[in-house]
Order: structure tokens, then C-alpha cells, then sequence
């Protein structure tokens, strides 16, 4: 998967209405927006719904069925101050997208209006300030043309790895990035932010706020934890960041090491030795261990690594730490030194294509995940964790010969830089963490849905005790699954309880509310329909046959045919 793939924040209004008796109030809405110039496309207008079609289009297949009852694309904040005093007016479920990466889909809208900022994609380079400013809509590749085109050697912007991921659910979940470990999260490198409140008014926030302030406040929450809980995000200001060495060069490169007598306790050793190694900090190697049965090469770990420095250094390096010969020679064969804006433009995009491919809705499966927060001081821990995955890669295979099924344990190299900061400094409070690691289940055929779900479910409860503090998880790589009691301590550590005062303070309403947003102060820790604890059996499909309870199709050959005509 694209590593920074990163949640894109969804946010919602309670629905008043039942859906038969809200469409009258939606038409209201969207015939209201069409005279303030904002985009709207519908399923039923033949003009927009070839659009409305490539805006709702997902490539997991757990949210195949969502439809909701129109799609904005606003072009300014002016038109995002519409849309959502539009919305909170007549009572109209609002979910925000920035470009759907979201792994829970929080960006998904099953009803209600799907707000696309994708249109919002402007940036502008500021080489004197070293500050570049982008719209909320924008993707990285977006971002990264700047250095790109304008020749800027030597300097980044701490986004992150996949060129189609959106900024906005980045940097506010917090953000890791191939020099994370160099300058600190994405959110770190954060300096003014632009939102639309839930009364509809534009906010600046920036880090010369007061921090005891409600702006001050407000930019602190939005540094971490800032995905659809407070507000509609429109425009960011980052630092942009010079790299240490003097040649502006990355050393960057991608090995995947398939061992011909499988992960052997040699190879467990060598990996071992791997995450307890002390990396210097301009040194990043993300590693993912790779069960997928629909390949034949068995299984085996990958490793992505960027490097700020020479070649000859790097070499040095892997010399030093990496103990196991092939390994070792691999890693070093496998790099190329480059100017860090053919990094940004060839590495980032080519060594990621199949990831990035797979966003795009031509390559669809069901997945699920979940994140761990893991450190590298106690080597018995990591010795237990490397155990626990390759048993359960084993049983894995072993259980689904034959199917067409994936399991990933995907390893983000955090530490360096980010560990610099407080966990109180901002939202983001996991600051101990030296890897962020997500699991990956992933299939092709939906009957596999109750087997993947109660294998992820066996999964978390052999890492989860091993996370930090028994519970950690990154909110870029959300779990749908956590109950509402536990996501916020999961996510936000020790920062919780303050979330939920600025929360109070912003949207005192509740407005901006989704399955996983910072409550209120008031609010329960648990909703009164999660009382009863749900099963993976409950869980199995009930997205799906929810949407399709709503899910109309008029002229189902005409669709077909024109979705063949779409490339779908």
C-alpha cells in the first residue's frame, strides 16, 4: 500500500430526515449551492454523471456500494463556506474527501454530500520564505512539482512517500514521510492553516498563535488529530526543508528479499538485529513482510529505503549495521545516489508504482487494516513481535492455500527527529515511537470476507499488548473496528481529554461528528449502540448490505455499458 496513505478526514451532520424524506431538503440544497457556482454533480443528471461516477469510485471493495446523493467539487474556501452552511442548515450528512485514500473510509460518503476538494489544487512556492503554500485538495505530486520544475537541489518538503496521496488527511493525522526521522513528522513542519468552522466563518491559525489562545489551541489539535473534527482545512503553509548533505543528493532505492528456505530463524535474526539497530537519523528503511498467495515466490520481506547523503556514506553505513551478508550486499546494490528533485519526481513515483496503481479504482480488492505503535529498546519485545508474524504468516498460508488472499505487516521508520518533540507539544502524542506499523488483509473474492476479518482479529490480539502502552495506534492508518470507547486513547494517548476541550470550544454542536472524531467533554465513551460487543460475524458485510438498502440502479444494461465505455 502507499505508505502515507493516510486517512482522509471525513466529517458528518446528524441526519433528520429519513432518506426518502430528506430528498426534497437535498434537491433544496443542491439547487442553493448551484447559484452560489459551486460544482454539484448527481447519479440522475446525464451532464454530471459520468463525473459523479470517477468521484465516488473507491478501490476497496468493502465500500462498493456508496452512493451518496451528490457530489461537491468547490474551487475556494468562499464555496467551502457555502457547502457547509448549506449542510448544518437543513440538517444534510456532510463527508469530506481530499482523494479517498482513507483505510477505514472515513472519506467514503454512504449518503448525503460527498464534499470532493480535489479541485482545490493550487500551490505556490515561496523560496525566499522557504514556505510553500497548497490548497487542502492537493496531492503530494502536486506539491513536489514545485521543487521539481523550479530546480531546488537539496530541498524537500516532509510529505509524504505516494505521489497521489492528499495533504490534508497527511499532515493533519499527522504524517509520516521519507524524512520523518530528518525533520520531524509532517504535522512538525506545519506553520498557518486555513479552516471553515462549523458556523461556516474561516479560521487562521498559525504556530505565532498563544498557544493557551482558542486559535492556539486550534493549531495544536490540528497538528495530529485535525481530520474532520473541528472544521473544513482549505489551505496549509509547510516549512520547506534543506537537506544535510552538501550535493543535495538522495541515496534511494527498494530491495525485496524472498529467502529460498523462507523466514528461517536466520533470516528472523537478521531482522531482529535490523529493528533494534540505533539508525542514524537521515537514515530511513520502511520494510513491509509479504504473505500474498497469489504470488508463487513465497514469503518475504521489502525494504524501501532514502538516505540523506553520498553513496560511499550510505555504503559505510549498511557496512556498520547490517550483519547478514546477502542482506547486507543487497541493500547496497540496490540504491542509486540521485539529485533530491529526480527523487522526488522518478523514485517517489516509479518505486511505488504498484501501490500507487492500486489506488485507483481499475484495481480493486476488499482490505482491512490496523496499525501498531511499536519502539526498539526492548529487543525481547522485537524478538516476540518478528516470532508472533512469521507464525501467523505460516497459518496463513497454511489456512488459505488456494485463495486469493494477502497478509502484510508493513513497518513506517519513524524516531530521529519526530522523538525530539514532547507528546504534549502537539496532538500527535506517539512520540517514543520509532515504528509505525500497519497489517494488511486483503482479498479478491467477497466470500473471503468472514475468514480475513477473524484472521485480523487473531492478528490484534497477538500485536496489540505489544504496542506501546498496550494500545497505540497511528490515526493515518485508522482501524474501523476500534470500538468507541478505545479509539481515542488508541490514537491520541494522553491528549485525549484536551482533544475533547478543544473540541468543545470549536464545534460546541458536535457538527463535525464521524465514526472516529474527537468527542466532546459530555459526550459518552461509548455509544448506546455499541454496548452490546460486536462480533466479526456482525461485522462481516454489514457495510455492504447497509449501502445497498439505498443502492438504486434505474437501467441496469445502460450502466454496464456505460461503465465498460468509462474504462471500469
Amino acid at each position: 500500500m502507499c505508505h502515507s496513505f493516510f486517512t482522509f478526514f471525513s466529517l458528518a451532520a446528524h441526519l433528520t430526515h429519513s432518506h426518502n424524506d430528506c430528498l426534497p431538503t437535498m434537491q433544496a440544497a443542491i439547487n442553493s449551492l448551484r447559484t452560489k457556482g459551486v460544482l454539484v454533480l448527481t447519479p440522475d443528471d446525464k451532464d454530471t454523471r459520468k463525473e459523479y461516477e470517477r468521484a465516488i469510485a473507491t478501490n476497496n471493495l468493502q465500500f462498493r456500494f456508496s452512493r451518496p446523493e451528490c457530489v461537491v467539487q468547490p474551487e475556494n474556501t468562499s464555496q467551502v463556506q457555502a457547502i457547509v452552511r448549506e449542510a448544518r442548515r437543513r440538517g444534510i450528512r456532510l463527508t469530506i474527501k481530499c482523494n479517498g485514500h482513507s483505510y477505514a473510509g472515513f472519506s467514503t460518503a454512504f449518503e448525503g454530500i460527498s464534499l470532493d476538494l480535489r479541485r482545490m489544487n493550487r500551490v505556490s512556492l515561496d523560496m525566499q520564505r522557504k514556505v510553500v503554500t497548497f490548497d487542502a485538495g492537493c496531492q503530494w505530486g502536486h506539491v513536489y512539482s514545485t521543487l521539481v520544475n523550479g530546480r531546488h537541489v537539496g530541498w524537500i518538503i516532509n510529505g509524504g512517500r505516494c505521489p497521489t496521496v492528499g495533504v490534508g488527511g497527511f499532515i493533519l493525522g499527522g504524517g509520516l514521510g521519507p524524512f520523518t526521522r530528518s525533520f520531524g513528522m509532517g504535522s512538525d513542519t506545519l506553520m498557518e492553516a486555513t479552516m471553515v468552522t462549523a458556523d461556516g466563518e474561516v479560521v487562521t491559525v498559525s504556530e505565532n498563535d498563544s498557544p493557551q489562545s482558542p486559535k492556539g489551541r486550534l493549531f495544536w489539535a490540528l497538528r495530529g488529530a485535525g481530520q474532520g473534527s473541528f472544521g473544513v482545512v482549505t489551505e496549509m503553509k509547510l516549512k520547506v526543508q534543506k537537506l544535510s548533505n552538501r550535493d543535495g543528493t538522495v541515496v534511494a532505492g527498494r530491495y525485496q528479499w524472498f529467502p529460498k528456505d523462507g523466514i528461517t530463524d536466520e533470516v528472523l535474526e537478521a531482522m531482529n538485529s535490523f529493528y533494534t539497530t540505533d539508525w542514524p537519523r537521515n537514515m530511513t528503511i520502511d520494510s513491509t513482510w509479504m504473505c500474498d498467495l497469489r504470488q508463487s515466490v513465497g514469503d518475504g520481506v521489502r525494504f524501501i529505503i532514502a538516505f540523506d547523503g553520498s553513496k560511499p556514506e550510505y555504503d559505510r553505513k549498511i557496512d556498520r549495521f547490517i550483519a547478514h551478508e546477502e542482506l547486507r550486499k543487497q541493500l547496497k546494490r540496490r540504491v542509486l545516489p540521485e539529485p533530491s528533485t529526480r527523487f522526488l519526481y522518478e523514485t517517489l513515483v516509479n518505486q511505488w508504482m504498484e501501490e500507487t496503481e492500486r489506488a485507483f479504482p481499475a484495481n480493486k480488492t476488499y482490505e482491512l487494516f490496523s496499525s501498531f505503535v511499536y519502539t526498539n529498546e526492548d529487543k525481547e519485545k522485537i524478538q516476540k513481535i518478528t516470532a508472533t508474524i512469521r507464525e501467523l504468516m505460516k497459518e496463513f498460508r497454511e489456512s488459505f492455500r488456494g485463495e486469493q488472499v494477502a497478509f502484510f505487516v508493513t513497518w513506517i521508520h519513524a524516531g530521529g527527529r519526530a522523538t525530539d518533540f514532547a507528546p504534549t507539544d502537539t496532538a500527535y502524542f506517539w512520540r517514543e515511537a520509532v515504528y509505525h506499523a500497519y497489517v494488511t488483509v486483503e482479498w479478491v473474492d467477497k466470500w473471503m470476507e468472514l475468514d480475513m476479518r477473524l484472521f485480523l482479529a487473531k492478528v490484534k490480539r497477538a500485536l496489540r499488548p505489544l504496542s506501546v502502552n498496550g494500545e497505540a495506534a497511528f490515526l493515518n492508518f485508522p482501524d474501523r473496528d476500534f470500538p468507541s470507547k478505545f479509539y481515542e486513547r488508541a490514537y491520541f494517548g494522553g491528549n485525549a481529554d484536551e482533544l475533547r476541550k478543544v473540541k468543545k470550544m470549536w464545534d460546541k454542536d458536535n457538527f463535525f461528528k464521524y465514526a472516529q472524531s474527537v468527542k466532546r467533554p459530555e459526550d459518552p465513551d461509548e455509544e448506546p449502540d455499541q454496548e452490546r460487543k460486536e462480533t466479526e460475524e456482525d461485522r462481516t458485510d454489514r457495510l455492504a448490505s447497509e449501502a445497498w438498502a439505498s443502492y438504486q440502479i434505474e437501467d441496469l444494461d445502460k450502466t454496464c455499458e456505460e461503465l465498460a465505455d468509462w474504462g471500469f
